[in-house]
């Protein structure tokens, strides 16, 4: 079986993705997909949160996040009734930690009865964006280290590094999220992405803090193989990490990351074959029981509190059975 627990739509990601969720959804099914985590960006409160394709109308932008983001409930519910004999659904979101204000409304978004679980992410250092485009990174960058002639620490990144994990921590300490995303995305867009973080002792404690603190609760790390098809040669996250992770006995979930058709399964040989080298003969992924929600024709979607959640249970799936749907593709 093959599978992704983090994927985006054009329909309700626009800017950042391509094409309707249910086209999507129907070319995940042709390439053999059994289980699809469903995972939209949540919706944002702030201006100064918003990206630029999205400030050409700030107040505009803003008014249309929770809109959107019920609109998505809707139609992913309705979708995972209509192709549940075809592929399981899982319906989540993907949580947006740009400061510790979120907290409270991603667990209110989480508590939702249609909610599988959410992806913890972090794609910001001090509300900037990091992995947006070099020019939102140097402002991260300054954000952290203002630029300084008397300064010993080179480009200061190694006090970004220190800054992103940091932040991640508090999110992973506020939520307890079940899939942590892209893990190390913080060295994207970095100066050198392949450099070996072990070697900068303040960035490799935290990282062994989060990852220790992420295991102590159960919680997965992706292996997201989005940073392959950006250009990484590794997926998230890096082998130093991904080494770390195991020698604690965490366990790795398996991500597209995928914002559109094109991208579903872009790259997935290439992951799997990272993980093999690790030595990891499973990743892991949900099954849900019997769907609890309304008939799709009841419009009660989005009153949480009618219906209860759906039970999970841990599915391990052997990476050669994944190996073997992708090797048709």
């Amino acid at each position: 079986m093959a599978f992704t627990m983090h994927s985006h739509s054009g329909q309700f990601c626009p800017g950042h993705a391509k094409d309707d969720l249910e086209a999507v959804i129907q070319h995940a099914i042709s390439l053999g997909y059994t289980t699809m985590g469903l995972t939209e960006h949540m919706p944002r409160t702030q201006r100064e949160d918003l990206y630029p394709e999205e400030l050409d109308d700030p107040e505009a932008s803003l008014a249309v996040l929770f809109p959107r983001h019920e609109a998505y409930l809707a139609e992913a519910q309705r979708l995972q009734a209509k192709y549940a004999s075809q592929i399981a659904l899982l319906i989540g979101f993907e949580g947006e930690w740009l400061r510790p204000a979120y907290a409270p409304l991603i667990t209110q978004l989480a508590a939702h009865p249609s909610i599988d679980y959410f992806i913890g992410s972090l794609h910001h250092v001090n509300a900037i964006p990091i992995d947006y485009d070099a020019a939102y990174y140097a402002r991260a960058l300054a954000s952290v280290v203002p630029p300084s002639p008397q300064s010993s620490d080179g480009n200061g990144e190694e006090r970004m590094y220190e800054r992103y994990y940091d932040e991640q921590y508090s999110m992973l300490q506020s939520l307890n999220p079940r899939v942590v995303g892209h893990f190390d995305l913080i060295r994207l867009l970095s100066t050198n992405p392949n450099h070996n973080i072990r070697a900068w002792p303040g960035v490799w404690e935290r990282v062994r803090r989060n990852l220790h603190y992420v295991a102590s609760y159960g919680g997965w790390l992706e292996c997201n193989s989005s940073a392959l098809r950006k250009g990484l040669a590794e997926p998230y996250p890096c082998r130093v990490i991904a080494e770390e992770w195991l020698r604690m006995g965490g366990k790795f979930t398996l991500s597209d990351d995928s914002h559109g058709i094109a991208q579903l399964g872009t790259n997935y040989a290439r992951a799997l074959d990272f993980l093999s080298g690790l030595g990891v003969t499973s990743v892991w992924t949900l099954q849900r029981d019997a769907n609890p929600h309304p008939h799709p024709q009841s419009h009660q979607y989005s009153q949480p509190g009618e219906v209860k959640k759906a039970t999970l249970t841990e599915r391990e799936v052997p990476i050669e059975d994944v190996r073997a749907v992708v090797g048709k593709w």
